[in-house]
């Protein structure tokens, strides 16, 4: 079955809580389609028509992504697996993003603390998937890469859970190769999984070096959720278009690629039936390492294994 979501504050919200009541139900392998707002909150449908400018029902006194949810499904229990299949994104006509100006790491890391805050405005248009933007005087073009760069479901700690970093049951991982095509599979900390997705990006490089991608508006998030009742996870993991991916967070980076690394070889030992030390081993011929974002407090890393890499 589909269910389609509408835009409007009722179905937002800016943090997770397991206490939030779902704003739909579904049983597991049914989808669901819905568009996004900007990080602002905003959204217009074409640029010939003004933004509308949403907020969260819960009111939350934080900051935090718009996230839409949270979905509750059906026969979702602690200590089973999500799956999130995303079969579609269309980004909207327009995004933005930012660097500098602001106390943050990357800013403070490479001087511009104190510079003056730029802002982007980019064009885009979804039928070449391509992004069009003024800097220095020239016009410059992209191509598109659209994912959500914020997919999670509801944590077992009680309490209120802020957006943007990443944790075990996902949240705001940023991770460019959640495209079209993949599949996102999450640890489920609670009943009914209570999934949310939010944070539409046209196009981002590992990293996120700045602090923001292209923030987008998504026309259209298409995903399929399915519960996978004997199947566990420690940490999220993927199955992309370019190949299985396994991720680690932390707020130490050396922390955040251990963790990823030791999820892909654990993922080799049981796909290839082999030992630990002899997955590592084929791990350091075909296995790459790569900086999710350093930019949310908790850094991630993810590790990916390209398909036929091993034949």
């Amino acid at each position: 079955m589909i269910h389609k979501l509408e835009l409007k504050t009722e179905h937002l919200h800016r943090s997770f809580d397991h206490s939030y009541k779902p704003i739909l139900t579904i049983n597991s392998g049914d989808t669901v389609q819905l568009t996004t707002p900007d990080i602002q909150w905003g959204y217009s449908q074409s640029k010939d028509e003004p933004k509308i400018t949403f907020d969260s029902r819960e009111q939350e006194d934080v900051k935090g992504h718009p996230i839409i949810g949270p979905v509750e499904i059906k026969g979702a229990k602690r200590g089973m697996v999500l799956e999130i299949r995303t079969n579609d994104l269309i980004p909207g006509w327009y995004g933005t993003n930012w660097a500098g100006g602001v106390k943050a790491w990357q800013n403070d890391q490479l001087g511009i603390t104190n510079e003056e805050k730029i802002q982007l405005d980019w064009k885009l248009n979804a039928k070449t998937m391509t992004g069009t933007t003024q800097i220095g005087g020239r016009e410059l073009h992209i191509g598109l890469n659209p994912f959500m760069g914020l997919m999670g479901v509801a944590p077992a700690e009680p309490g209120l859970h802020m957006t943007p970093p990443p944790r075990r049951v996902g949240g705001n991982i940023d991770c460019k190769e959640l495209v079209r095509g993949s599949s996102l599979f999450l640890p489920i900390e609670v009943d009914g999984a209570l999934f949310s997705v939010g944070d539409g990006h046209a196009a981002q490089g590992d990293g996120e070096v700045s602090g923001t991608a292209i923030e987008a508006p998504m026309d259209l998030v298409d995903l399929t959720l399915t519960v996978h009742e004997n199947m566990s996870l420690n940490m999220p993991r993927a199955w992309t278009p370019s190949g299985w991916i396994t991720f680690g967070f932390d707020e130490d980076l050396n922390k955040a690629t251990a963790t990823a690394l030791d999820e892909m070889v654990q993922l080799m030992q049981n796909l290839y039936n082999v030992k630990k030390t002899e997955a590592t081993a084929f791990a350091s011929t075909v296995v790459d390492l790569r900086i999710t974002q350093v930019v949310n407090g908790v850094k991630g890393a993810h590790a990916v294994l390209p398909h036929g890499a091993i034949r």
